[in-house]
């Protein structure tokens, strides 16, 4: 484990360490209830809640026109809902514009419908770098959009998170709402991926 020289700050990582090794000792939490937590988000919720969410979308159109009006009460009727989720604002993907989320101060994510987020999403030339050159920054992730296409940067903070509802493949008509589920990726949920055909 890397630690910190003189008079540095030690690595996030490091300090997290020391925090639960902290409250383990005072009794103030139990690992294994972290570990169940942390499990929970990273396997069993993941980005399967959202993918259910725009799978449902993408077959509904009602239920879109729920969503976009009101994210978080749409994505409740699927049963999600919970800490960091109060507040959910969706946006959709067209071939004309494109959105992407960014949390400039910190990491602020829709929890119950993507899970933990990912270190790239934390990581500070992400948070600083999306808002000033999206375009630069989702080509060198993998996404190249055409010059015509619109993006816009949605920037989540503790009152307000952002998922974003990906364009619906071509050529998935046939598919049903259970078969598009896997198809969605928690990158086209953020906007720094789109979602492909199988």
């Amino acid at each position: 484990m890397t630690t910190a020289g003189p008079g540095e700050r030690p690595p996030p990582a490091l300090r997290t360490e020391a925090l639960e090794q902290l409250l383990t000792e005072r009794g103030l939490i139990d690992p294994k209830v972290m570990d169940g937590i942390i499990t929970e988000y990273e396997t069993n919720v993941g980005p399967l809640n959202g993918a259910q969410v725009v799978a449902r979308a993408w077959t509904d159109p009602a239920y879109r026109d729920r969503l976009l009006r009101d994210g978080t009460a749409a994505i409740k009727e699927l049963g999600f809902s919970g800490p960091q989720g109060e507040h959910i604002v969706v946006v959709a993907n067209t071939p004309t514009t494109h959105h992407v989320v960014v949390c400039t101060l910190c990491s602020c994510y829709p929890w119950p419908v993507l899970g933990l987020p990912p270190s790239w999403y934390k990581d500070p030339a992400y948070r600083a770098r999306v808002v000033k050159e999206p375009r630069r920054v989702l080509a060198e992730m993998g996404l190249d959009l055409a010059d015509d296409v619109q993006i816009t940067v949605h920037d989540s903070t503790s009152e307000v998170r952002w998922l974003v509802l990906p364009e619906r493949p071509a050529g998935t008509a046939h598919l049903t709402e259970e078969e598009l589920v896997p198809l969605v990726t928690r990158d086209a949920m953020v906007g720094v991926a789109k979602v492909t055909a199988p």
